[in-house]
């Protein structure tokens, strides 16, 4: 008891003292994941309200497969991101191994699906719902996709902070791909892993109060939009 009481006094030490180490690794995780969320969803929106307005051969497989890779297992991804960048593949030219970027690829690719999928099924209710409108409207269909993307725009933030929610706890990914090398590539979660295998919970309960603190500010963030969104709409 008295090992976790000083491990949790050492990680409050850690947060208020603002420790170099500590503060470098929480960076690289954020501009990491930030990044990667970013990039998927400027793949997954449009992705996910084309799936749910366009009408094409192959759609429906397209969107199967797409719901199918939402459970795409990290270290599958790893192993496929670690393939190609490896200096036998064909990305290998890149030198890009154990890089930040390849974290970056890794995220995204897991990412991606899932606010594709979420993107669809919220561009479909809505497309729905408003069809005869738009029709009367003479939307195309580009501008419907821009249009539903729009009205959506609230419920599409709960899709991305599921995606930000995968990424921020990604472990086997980006350990595969990143190599969880220190001042290089390691982030919260794989500090986290290791700093426990290795017995040292002082920064491993630091970095998972972080965690904890930013799942809390995203979703307190998240609600105040919709709050905000909700008196605009009575008002």
């Amino acid at each position: 008891m008295q090992d976790f009481s000083a491990a949790f006094i050492a990680a409050f030490t850690l947060i208020a003292t603002a420790d170099p180490d500590f503060l470098e690794i929480i960076g690289l995780s954020l501009r990491v994941t930030l990044t990667a969320v970013l990039i998927a969803c400027l793949i997954g929106l449009p992705l996910g309200a084309a799936l749910a307005v366009f009408r094409f051969p192959g759609r429906l497989a397209l969107t199967i497969l797409v719901n199918a890779l939402m459970g795409l297992p990290p270290v599958v991804v790893g192993l496929t991101v670690y393939m190609l960048l490896s200096r036998a593949g064909p990305l290998g030219v890149l030198e890009l191994l154990y890089t930040p970027t390849a974290m970056i690829i890794a995220q995204t690719i897991l990412v991606a699906p899932i606010i594709a999928a979420l993107t669809r099924q919220v561009v479909a209710d809505l497309n729905a719902e408003y069809d005869e409108l738009l029709r009367a409207m003479g939307s195309s269909r580009a501008g419907r996709v821009a249009t539903l993307i729009w009205d959506a725009r609230y419920s599409l933030l709960t899709a991305a902070l599921a995606g930000l929610g995968r990424a921020f706890a990604e472990v086997g990914a980006v350990l595969i791909v990143g190599g969880n090398i220190n001042h290089v590539t390691r982030v919260m979660t794989t500090a986290i892993a290791l700093e426990t295998a290795r017995g040292e919970l002082a920064l491993a309960l630091g970095l998972g109060l972080v965690l904890i603190l930013i799942a809390i500010l995203i979703n307190s963030a998240l609600m105040g939009l919709r709050a905000s969104a909700e008196r605009m709409a009575y008002a």
